[in-house]
C-alpha cells in the first residue's frame, strides 16, 4: 500500500510561523570561507551544515539564491566549513554582515589549496564543490572532503535567535 502523496498539500501556516518552528531547532554555527582568483577572502555565517556521508565524505550547506555570495561559492572549486567554538559568536555575527574586509583582524592559516582556516574552531571541512541543486529559494551546496580537524571543545549553536553553547555544568 502507498501512503505517499504525490505532491504537498495546502500550507496552513505562514512564513513567520514556519521561522519561529525552525528557530526551535537548535543547530551548528559555521563560517564558509573560500579565496578569489583575485587572492581576496570571503567568508559567511550559515546554520544550515549537515553531514551527506561517510563514503565518500560528503557535507551540505545551504545558501540563499539571492545571496551577493551566490556567485563566488557557485564558481569556487573549494571552500572550507568553519565550525565554531563556543566563544565565537563574534565571528559569526562579523561574517553574517557585509563588511569591506571581515577577514580583518581575524586569526587564520591557509588549507592546502589555500583557503582559509579560521583558527579556534571546533572543526573545519576542506571541500571540492562537488554539487549544487537549487531547492525553493535557496542552493544546496554539496562538498566532497578532501581534508578535516577537529579540536575537542564546546562549539557554538543558535537556538530561537540567540546564541548558546553545547557546554554542560
Amino acid at each position: 500500500m502507498n501512503i505517499s502523496s504525490p505532491r504537498a498539500v495546502a500550507r496552513d501556516f505562514d512564513s513567520t510561523q514556519f521561522r519561529q518552528a525552525l528557530s526551535q531547532f537548535a543547530t551548528g554555527v559555521t563560517v564558509i570561507t573560500t579565496r578569489l582568483a583575485d587572492g581576496s577572502f570571503r567568508g559567511l555565517t550559515a546554520s544550515s551544515f549537515n553531514s551527506v556521508s561517510l563514503e565518500p565524505p560528503l557535507v551540505l550547506w545551504s545558501l540563499s539564491e539571492g545571496a551577493n555570495s551566490m556567485p563566488i561559492f557557485s564558481g569556487n572549486s573549494h571552500y572550507v566549513i568553519n565550525v565554531l567554538g563556543a566563544g565565537q559568536a563574534h565571528l559569526a555575527q562579523r561574517f553574517s554582515r557585509r563588511t569591506d574586509d571581515p577577514f580583518a583582524g581575524v586569526e587564520y592559516e591557509l588549507s592546502r589549496t589555500g583557503q582559509p582556516i579560521l583558527k579556534g574552531v571546533s572543526a573545519w571541512f576542506e571541500c571540492h564543490n562537488r554539487s549544487r541543486y537549487p531547492e525553493g529559494d535557496h542552493v544546496i551546496f554539496v562538498g566532497e572532503v578532501e581534508n578535516c580537524a577537529f579540536h575537542p571543545q564546546a562549539s557554538l549553536i543558535f537556538h530561537a535567535g540567540q546564541f548558546g553553547s553545547t557546554q554542560t555544568r
